[in-house]
């Protein structure tokens, strides 16, 4: 039994060892093959693709290494920005930016495993030296060219001068050749405060807010009492205006009312005469409560006695 146990053993074994033989190669990696530690071979995947044969495990092994595009982000970065008018230190800005990178061919996948090893590495190497350059660059320049840009243009440009001169000065080759590792792009995402100066800011926002509440209180008083004024000085000109109106259609009045006396005046003298003398005197009785004591001769009865006979057509 035992012999038999072991006779099945050792193929399955040998079978499960020969298999280690093959490994396959995925079109997103490199395939670094080493021979007891010693680089044999290293495969792109981007032409190598494909299943390939190895000496089996222990003796061949691969280290898998990825070749797209990858990224991780800096520590805030905290630097003095400069006074240019007086030369000197004047505001500390924190700087949150990423980082992207790859490796781009298989001799820079060599000299990454030689040198680096592992993506968590690669990040320890180049943020000190991306974060360090960042700084520099930043203390060089004053607050308001960083900050105070509110034109989209001008905010790609400013980004895009910062990026170049991130990456200028040979950096890229230099951890190319160092690293194997090719920087792509460095990428801003954010200006802000440290977070030991955000409370004083915060008090100057709002003590800047508050004057400028000051500001649009005293502005509309302003243009409400300019309103109110104006509103006063249009109502007097519309009062005077209807005055002046008033007396001229009152005028307007009196002349057409003048205008139809005179024309009744001149169809018949006598009656008109007549109407006006009764106007008088139903005013001057009126006006008295007096009892008067007159004769039937006195000329106040002459129009009641003798009222005016009314023209015949042929007369008017």
């Amino acid at each position: 039994m035992k012999r038999f146990l072991l006779f099945i053993a050792v193929p399955v074994a040998f079978l499960i060892w020969g298999r280690s033989a093959f490994y396959a190669v995925d079109h997103a990696e490199y395939a670094y093959v080493t021979r007891f530690g010693e680089r044999v071979d290293t495969f792109d995947g981007s032409t190598d693709a494909g299943l390939h044969l190895k000496a089996p495990w222990p003796i061949d092994s691969v280290t898998r290494i990825d070749r797209r595009v990858q990224s991780f982000d800096l520590p805030a970065v905290e630097s003095l920005t400069r006074d240019a008018a007086n030369n000197t230190v004047d505001k500390t800005l924190a700087v949150d930016a990423f980082v992207t990178w790859r490796i781009p061919n298989a001799v820079a996948a060599d000299r990454f495993v030689r040198t680096v090893g592992t993506p968590d590495q690669a990040r320890r190497v180049l943020a000190p030296q991306v974060s360090g350059r960042l700084a520099a660059i930043i203390s060089t320049r004053p607050l308001e060219d960083l900050i105070a840009v509110a034109d989209e243009a001008a905010i790609d440009l400013r980004t895009e001068r910062l990026r170049g001169q991130l990456l200028g000065d040979g950096l890229r080759e230099k951890v190319l050749e160092e690293y194997g590792i090719e920087i792509l792009d460095v990428r801003l995402r954010r200006f802000s405060y440290p977070e030991a100066v955000r409370a004083s800011i915060a008090d100057r926002i709002r003590s800047e807010r508050a004057r400028k509440v000051a500001d649009y209180e005293s502005e509309g008083r302003k243009r409400a009492a300019d309103i109110l004024s104006a509103a006063e000085r249009d109502a007097r000109t519309t009062e005077a205006e209807a005055r002046a109106r008033r007396q001229v259609v009152e005028g307007q009045a009196d002349v057409d009312a003048d205008r139809i006396r005179n024309e009744a005046h001149a169809r018949d003298r006598e009656f008109y005469t007549f109407l006006q003398k009764l106007k008088a005197y139903q005013s001057l009785l009126s006006e008295t409560r007096d009892v008067l004591l007159l004769s039937t001769k006195h000329p106040l009865f002459d129009l009641l006695l003798n009222p005016p006979k009314p023209q015949s057509p042929m007369e008017k």
